[in-house]
């Protein structure tokens, strides 16, 4: 493995393959720009930068919430709405949680090593909805929740008073997010007067720039700032019905102090232990407070009411529950201390410039901004072209590779783990699933873009300890990471989510493939810790028996289906290999430090037991009913994801596919299964059924103009499919580690694949 990562360098920074001439990457991007005409409710566009984004409807603004659903799991909730404003720093607890812990949860389980704690529910999960829980694990649960910062909408002002516009108030709609700038456009009628909106997310600072230019704005056309309280719900972000519970309160006019001559507004935000800043920027503005949690704003009538530029910035006080802004420290509003300082760093390095030089026009400054750091994105790291292929699907699969790359870009490549629908709108209350962030993230190193994978990444050293501690409590070595959790890594009361262990080798795994990408000392150092004590305790996981080394019980495995019979399921087929793959790979890092192999490891590696194999295929597990055909069909894994390992027999695999393919329950699929099924068939030489597996149509298989694979009305977008994608497209052209001496080796023959700039796969 070390031998060959000079060889992966080499061909991952090579020119291009198979071809007379590199990818004119800007027409490639371009030709999939997103272009809508009429309201779509699934499908709004967003702008961002990793670690914040604004979602907008045709407007370019947050002006119809209530057009774009989303929808409650309990049926006695209103709808949540796909428009967020949302960051990885801005997080809240409700009060009255102070006492409660994990205690009251936590359920002793018969292991092989005798009496095993394992955080449980008192309650349970049936049909997605939490029954029976108590009041501290319902806390638990829900808190700490991501926000929703602030709704951002037009409005219409009359007699003083400013009212919400209607849907059907509006005409001629049209709107046009270019990728290569990342940049919206969007045209509309409003009372009688066209106006034109460009929206832009700053690659640095979590600050929009707005540029309206419309006779309208003279003619009663306001901008609303509303900003609501946090909210428990599963898929809602905002609380409007509690105004008394939180704070706003507006600051200024002041100087700009990086745009001379123009204005700054501050409005200071508290929710209980929460605090933001926002700081509106603008010439010609009149800011003004029109509600205990309304800020409006509007054009000067003594000045040029036509057009209004002006930035909105969003800035954590970097306390409490909004915590600092990971990889790139705090702005801080003028005149305000305790905020960090001002500096303006990259979230990733290589996605931008500095700033560019103040000037008067906030809005369009961001916008340049903008255009300086979305071509740089899209000229660095990977790209792949299949418009010269004839077969139509190739366009579809095209479009849907180089939308899944901006879409990740902007709502997976921060400073934690993505939640599963990423800064748009809150799902799981806006906490994370770590055994997700392989989907979300691992693409990026495959793109050649580690940078956008290493922020994330580093976020396991800030939970190394308290993860060693769940191991030890267990009675095991190394670190036994958490599933579901929001940024401090306490994680939640389940009956699934802590019984799963294949978020276990994820680190590893992402480790190796920034390794793979760039083979240096510097990786080896910087992942060492968190690589050996996944390790340490996966070998401390598996136990001995006469047949060799087994997993469980108590377990769930990846495919949650046997979520029921936790405490009885061993030897999933896919936890089996990833287990060999991850403790041979840290044994691999261990010798490329030039460190002693640690022996467990290699006996656990060597002695697993091999998977259960029913009628020549692999089953899910080794206890009856050995395979329920719900859920992730995950035994395919151990082949595609993975690379083939001792445990794997290829042609059994081969029958396991086929089996998949002819009868899997659909309707309970999640949208990365698609792309286990084209990894599992390109590394078997089947391209065919590779590139059908992507395509393949199927309801949690819906990837919508916006590029968002859509899953169910309360899970509207996930983005571990759009993860799952690039990470099957990278393998099926740059191929993998002793695979097919061809071009592009997973797609069909007769497909014309330009490719360049990808890392070869394990």
């Amino acid at each position: 493995m070390h031998s060959h990562s000079s060889t992966v360098r080499q061909q991952a920074t090579s020119p291009g393959h198979g071809r007379s001439g590199p990818i004119d990457r800007k027409a490639l991007v371009q030709r999939h720009n997103v272009q809508q005409r009429k309201l779509d409710p699934r499908s709004p566009v967003s702008v961002g930068n990793g670690e914040f984004a604004f979602t907008m409807d045709l407007t370019g603004l947050q002006t119809l919430p209530a057009e774009y659903p989303v929808g409650p799991r309990e049926e006695a909730l209103p709808p949540g709405t796909l428009l967020g404003t949302q960051s990885n720093w801005g997080w809240h607890s409700a009060p009255g949680g102070e006492g409660y812990t994990l205690a009251g949860s936590t359920v002793r389980y018969d292991s092989p090593r005798g009496p095993v704690p394992y955080v449980d529910m008192v309650g349970d999960i049936v049909n997605d909805r939490e029954t029976g829980t108590s009041a501290a694990e319902s806390w638990l649960r829900a808190n700490p929740h991501r926000l929703d910062l602030a709704r951002i909408g037009f409005q219409l002002l009359q007699d003083g008073t400013s009212r919400p516009i209607c849907g059907d108030e509006l005409s001629g709609t049209s709107q046009t997010l270019d990728l290569w700038t990342g940049i919206v456009t969007s045209t509309f009628t409003i009372a009688g007067h066209q106006a034109t909106v460009t929206t832009a997310c700053h690659p640095h600072r979590d600050e929009l720039g707005i540029r309206v230019e419309s006779p309208a704005l003279g003619d009663g056309l306001v901008i609303a700032l509303d900003f609501p309280y946090g909210s428990e719900a599963w898929h809602n972000a905002a609380e409007w019905s509690r105004p008394d519970a939180h704070t706003t309160t507006l600051n200024g006019p002041q100087p700009a102090g990086l745009h001379p001559g123009a204005t700054s507004w501050t409005v200071d935000r508290e929710l209980d232990n929460a605090h933001y800043y926002v700081v509106v920027t603008g010439q010609g503005l009149v800011v003004e407070q029109s509600g205990p949690h309304q800020v409006r704003l509007r054009g000067d009538v003594l000045r040029r009411e036509d057009v209004i530029d002006l930035s909105i910035e969003f800035i954590s006080a970097g306390d409490g529950d909004c915590i600092p802004r990971g990889a790139a420290g705090l702005s801080r509003p003028a005149g305000k201390a305790g905020a960090g300082t001002q500096s303006g760093a990259a979230v990733a390095p290589s996605l931008g410039e500095p700033p560019l030089p103040g000037g008067a026009q906030p809005g369009s400054n961001v916008a340049a901004a903008s255009m300086e750091r979305w071509p740089r994105f899209w000229q660095s790291g990977g790209a792949i072209e299949l418009a010269a292929t004839p077969d139509h699907r190739a366009r579809e699969l095209e479009r849907r590779i180089v939308l899944s790359q901006y879409l990740t870009a902007v709502n997976c490549s921060g400073s934690l783990p993505p939640q599963e629908t990423g800064l748009v709108c809150n799902s799981w209350r806006g906490r994370f699933h770590l055994e997700m962030h392989w989907w979300h993230a691992a693409h990026f190193a495959h793109w050649n873009r580690t940078e956008l994978l290493l922020p994330s990444l580093r976020w396991y050293s800030t939970v190394l300890e308290t993860s060693c501690e769940t191991a030890r409590a267990q009675g095991f070595d190394g670190a036994r990471w958490p599933k579901q959790v929001g940024p401090d890594g306490r994680e939640s009361p389940s009956p699934i989510g802590t019984f799963l262990i294949w978020q276990q080798p994820h680190p590893i795994h992402l480790a190796e493939l920034v390794y793979r990408a760039n083979p240096s000392r510097e990786v080896l150092d910087e992942f060492a810790d968190i690589v050996f004590e996944s390790a340490a305790f996966m070998a401390a996981f598996a136990h001995a028996t006469p047949r060799g080394f087994e997993l469980g019980p108590p377990l769930i495995p990846a495919q949650e289906s046997y979520g029921s019979m936790r405490a009885k399921v061993t030897n999933p087929t896919f936890e089996l290999a990833y287990w060999q793959w991850g403790l041979r790979t840290a044994a691999a890092w261990r010798e490329r430090l030039g460190l002693e192999p640690v022996q467990a490891w290699q006996e656990v590696a060597d002695g697993l037991v091999r998977p259960r194999v029913r009628n020549g295929i692999y089953a899910a597990m080794d206890v009856d009913p050995f395979t329920i055909r719900t859920d992730h069909p995950s035994m395919l894994c151990a082949l595609g994801v993975l690379p083939l390992t001792d445990l794997i027999d290829e042609d059994i695999m081969r029958a396991t596919l086929k089996d998949v393919m002819a009868d899997w329950d659909w309707n309970t699929t999640w949208g990365w299964d698609y792309p286990v099924m084209a990894m599992t068939a390109a590394r078997l030489g089947d391209p065919e059924s590779a590139v059908d597996a992507l395509l393949q149509e199927a309801g949690k298989n819906t990837v919508l103009p916006n590029g968002h694979n859509r899953q169910t009305d309360s899970l509207p977008l996930y983005l571990p499919g759009n993860g799952g994608l690039l990470a099957a497209a990278a393998l099926m052209a740059a191929g993998w580690d002793h695979g097919p001496d061809r071009h592009a080796p997973g797609f069909p023959s007769g497909w014309t694949v330009k490719w360049e700039g990808l890392v070869p796969a394990p």
